[in-house]
């Protein structure tokens, strides 16, 4: 039996299709659900909808399914619809007419729309604290390889000195810059949908400030038909974050990949974190690097693909919304393993030594040669011509000693500076789960005598 329906039964075939995977995907949102219906009760008896007793009984209800939920007791019945359909079912069974009353004042839409932004909420957080652990991985390893040098390249071609510092560094200043974008797809979502109802609100006299508060949202969408609007919004804004966080972790995947390689031979890594070739007894490979690779591109390629499922939508909701929901939901899976991956592949990287001083490598201090000449005197145009010159006939020497001093060189790497753009991005996340912690805490605890 389906909340929704009336006195004929929907083909089989038409069922099985509409509802796909939904029933499986959420079980994801089904602690949201229920938190969200707390609030949305709280706020029917102040306005009373329903009376205390019947707020008490539903209170204690909801407090028990969650219970379930937390102890992994709880299901979605076969036949059952949605984690919406099957919390009311259970208040019904259990409190009679008490349970139907829980739906007055919204529709399902709304409430997967918080369930939804309740669930992305949480899982930024998540996010945050596995980005937060690369980064300081990163930033340690900076630390720690300051001034070993490496080559670095344009065009694929021996260019200037760098150094492992700077390599490191510059990664961790990527995600410091990625977790910006993270911070401006929370302020997105962290906005209460609930009270549009099927997208044009309600008659009630709804409270939707009350379960903002209660829900710890920063404000609310107060357009009701932009509510219904942000879905595909929400999930666009966050998938485009976390494609950015994926492609700084895709990137240095890469540079790993190469660098690891003979022809590079710059980093290693210990045998058990490599496999081997079921032909070749030499062969040390790269494979959680090349599937960390591959994974964070299919994660770039979700947003494109929730555009496309959005574009020339008119307002209202649409059941072609649904399809956002599975794949959302394996990208931040995704993203979360390759975060979990990457640091912890990088807790066991080796750097090896005196990488610049191999001959193939002397002309990385062309330009070091260059500036010296300058130094003394000599513009830069005939101080380049005079070097050129000296490589074309054979007389040029490197000199290994380089002298980068200025913000954010070999020699001043400004990690104390990229650490402080991370450290406040970290206390505005860790303030917003302090909010949310003590919401839910209120929520869930009975206020009955």
């Amino acid at each position: 039996m389906k909340i929704w329906q009336k006195n004929y039964d929907v083909n089989k075939i038409i069922e099985d299709f509409t509802i796909g995977k939904d029933t499986e995907l959420d079980m994801s949102l089904a602690f949201y659900d229920v938190m969200g219906s707390l609030a949305h009760i709280a706020m029917l008896k102040d306005i009373h909808l329903i009376n205390e007793t019947e707020y008490n009984s539903l209170q204690a209800g909801l407090i028990a399914i969650l219970e379930d939920i937390k102890k992994d007791k709880f299901s979605i019945e076969k036949g059952v619809e949605d984690i919406h359909s099957q919390v009311e079912i259970i208040l019904t069974n259990e409190l009679g007419d008490i349970g139907k009353k829980i739906h007055s004042g919204r529709s399902r839409n709304d409430q997967v729309l918080l369930d939804l932004k309740l669930f992305m909420r949480n899982e930024i957080q998540e996010i945050v604290g596995l980005t937060h652990n690369m980064f300081n991985r990163l930033i340690n390893l900076s630390e720690t390889y300051q001034s070993k040098l490496m080559p670095g390249y344009t065009h694929f071609q021996v260019a200037m000195p760098s150094s492992f510092g700077l390599w490191f560094g510059a990664y961790a200043e990527s995600l410091s810059d990625d977790m910006v974008s993270l911070k401006a797809a929370y302020e997105i979502i962290n906005q209460n949908p609930l009270g549009s109802a099927a997208g044009y609100g309600s008659s009630f006299p709804l409270n939707r400030q009350m379960t903002t508060d209660l829900l710890a949202f920063d404000s609310m969408n107060y357009n009701v038909v932009y509510a219904q609007m942000g879905r595909g919004k929400a999930e666009k804004v966050l998938a485009n974050a976390i494609a950015l966080i994926a492609d700084t972790i895709g990137k240095l995947a890469t540079d790993i990949c190469l660098y690891m390689g003979q022809d590079f031979g710059f980093i290693g890594f210990p045998d058990e974190y490599t496999t081997g070739s079921s032909i070749m007894p030499h062969k040390k490979n790269p494979d959680v690097f090349e599937l960390i690779r591959g994974k964070c591109n299919q994660i770039k390629a979700v947003s494109y693909e929730f555009s496309l499922l959005t574009t020339n939508l008119p307002a209202g909701y649409h059941r072609d919304m649904q399809l956002l929901k599975e794949n959302l939901m394996n990208s931040i899976v995704t993203l979360k393993n390759c975060l979990y991956m990457s640091e912890f592949m990088l807790s066991g990287i080796k750097v090896n030594d005196n990488i610049v001083q191999k001959d193939k490598y002397k002309f990385l201090f062309s330009v070091e040669k260059v500036n010296q000449y300058v130094l003394k005197g000599m513009s830069f145009r005939d101080a380049y011509r005079k070097v050129g010159e000296m490589i074309e006939n054979g007389s040029y020497q490197p000199d290994y000693e380089i002298n980068h001093t200025h913000e954010g060189s070999i020699g001043n790497l400004c990690n104390e500076e990229i650490i402080k753009k991370m450290k406040a991005i970290i206390e505005y996340f860790s303030e917003k789960a302090e909010q949310v912690d003590q919401a839910f805490k209120g929520l869930s605890e009975s206020k009955s005598s």
